[in-house]
């Protein structure tokens, strides 16, 4: 079997390619593809169990044989079933597999900006396992972004830092951290007008969940920045 005979994206929407081209998979196989994607190899009674875990053991067996035979039929040489456990291939090539690791050592190796706003994980997919899946790799993206932010900050690029923060903050509107450096970037871009209601969407979001105001960090920028303008405004 040739390398990357078999092409899998799991990041916006679900598609399976052989030698490029799409291949049309049932929901049950694609299931299954997909958790040893994301979980990695596992025995097959901790896939049948996340697969169908409201099903006795039997059922859940059994649900996973079928799934089984048919790749084996239709998608051959996708899956490996050895030493008790299932996975995928090694040669095939998983979209998520290489962001996840640039997302994960995104504090010390730089990722570049559009490597980073990359699509969602699954989405339209609601079963328990795949949304903590989903929670987490919105994290890493978000500190990833966050991490972004920062090192452009340092190296005087307001605008890739504007970039990241404000996707870091789309991803997560609680985050006070990416709001911080959103409020940073406007400002150092001399975005006051940008910066101000970066501010006040965050204060009102906090209010209206919350009962509180933002944190000390954000409030002490936004007071700096207030004094420094009346300051510039009052004759030496």
């Amino acid at each position: 079997m040739t390398d990357n005979m078999w092409t899998l994206n799991l990041l916006g929407c679900w598609q399976l390619r052989r030698l490029g081209q799409p291949v049309q998979v049932a929901s049950r196989q694609r299931r299954l593809i997909t958790a040893l994607a994301i979980v990695g190899p596992r025995p097959r009674t901790a896939v049948a169990g996340l697969l169908w875990p409201d099903s006795t053991d039997r059922q859940a067996d059994a649900s996973l044989r079928v799934a089984l035979w048919h790749v084996a039929h239709e998608l051959p040489g996708l899956l490996r079933d050895a030493q008790h456990l299932l996975a995928l291939d090694p040669s095939v090539a998983v979209d998520f597999h290489g962001v996840q690791h640039s997302l994960t050592h995104a504090y010390a190796e730089p990722v570049p900006i559009e490597a980073l706003r990359t699509g969602e994980l699954l989405p339209g997919w609601y079963e328990d396992w795949v949304i903590s899946e989903q929670e987490r790799f919105r994290h890493l993206r978000v500190m990833a972004l966050d991490a972004a932010a920062e090192r452009a900050l340092a190296e005087g690029d307001a605008d890739t830092a504007e970039t990241a923060a404000l996707a870091a903050a789309n991803l997560e509107p609680l985050r006070e951290r990416s709001v911080v450096l959103l409020v940073r970037a406007e400002l150092a871009a001399g975005n006051i007008n940008g910066a101000q209601r970066s501010y006040r969407r965050f204060r009102s979001l906090c209010q209206d969940t919350f009962g509180l105001e933002p944190g000390f960090q954000l409030s002490q920028l936004m007071r700096s920045e207030l004094q420094a303008r009346v300051s510039a405004l009052v004759p030496s």
